[in-house]
């Protein structure tokens, strides 16, 4: 089965909430660090018992490997295990790297985040290094089902740099990168009419959130920007497609102001 079929099903199943495991060591409770344990240890303890507390009512986790490359080494091994814990419960898995290289660069991103001691089940992308940016991944897409989610129009304030600038036809630049996305991704339809190939859409911008919606039909949203950063269930709602087809993000409320998601 593939992913994004899976993804829906778990949406119909418990709703859109997607679960962000963003873990920095200072986030943890006062005395739940344990001597003898490390930082990285620590971390992982903990994303286990925000997984057992929340995943009968997710439909999906987002790990972003940031919080665990910064840990060094310790990060990355309680990056792979909470991935590794999650997968083994079959709880979609989103590896939010955010990668965005071409060619080789980009065959290696791909298999290590789709295959092997770090996989998951889908990865975050970004598209600006042009479609060859994104077709290394599409392998992984045929032959394992996985999935992508690609930034398409974001919601931190800095979107209005590039993203909204209008092209000589009249569509913003986010318009060119969607119109092409969902072109791409009709190669990669699930059975439940939605593509492998989804496109994350910042919840703080919503003046255009019907129109999106209404033109990428085949696309899986992936929402960031609930709650500290301004989006309301409301807002999140019009990106629904009679209930399912997105699921709506929020990271740490330290955090959301300056994400870059």
């Amino acid at each position: 089965m593939l992913q994004v079929d899976r993804l829906y099903e778990a949406v119909a199943q418990r709703g859109p909430v997607c679960v962000g495991l963003d873990t920095d060591p200072s986030y943890l409770p006062e005395g739940f660090a344990q001597p003898g344990r490390t930082a990285g240890e620590n971390v992982f303890a903990f994303n286990c018992e925000v997984i057992e507390a929340t995943k009968a009512a997710a439909a999906c986790f987002k790990v972003q490997i940031a919080y665990y490359e910064a840990l060094g080494l310790d990060g990355l091994r309680a990056y792979k295990d909470t991935v590794e814990y999650l997968r083994a419960q079959g709880l979609p898995v989103i590896a939010d790297v955010k990668r965005g290289d071409i060619a080789k660069t980009a065959e290696m991103y791909a298999k290590a985040h789709l295959d092997g001691e770090f996989e998951a089940d889908f990865v975050t992308l970004a598209p600006y290094m042009g479609l060859d940016s994104i077709t290394p991944y599409t392998k992984y897409m045929t032959e394992k089902g996985k999935g992508v989610f690609v930034l398409c129009r974001t919601s931190n304030p800095g979107a209005k740099d590039y993203e909204y600038e209008k092209l000589a036809d009249g569509r913003h630049v986010y318009d060119l990168v969607g119109d092409k996305l969902s072109a791409m991704g009709k190669d990669y339809m699930g059975a439940h009419g939605y593509s492998s190939l989804g496109l994350v859409i910042g919840g703080t911008h919503i003046e255009e959130a019907k129109e999106i919606r209404a033109k990428y039909r085949d696309s899986f949203f992936l929402i960031p920007g609930y709650g500290a950063q301004g989006g309301t269930a409301e807002d999140i709602a019009q990106y629904l497609a009679q209930g399912n087809g997105c699921l709506l993000y929020t990271s740490d409320a330290a955090d959301e102001r300056s994400s870059v998601d």
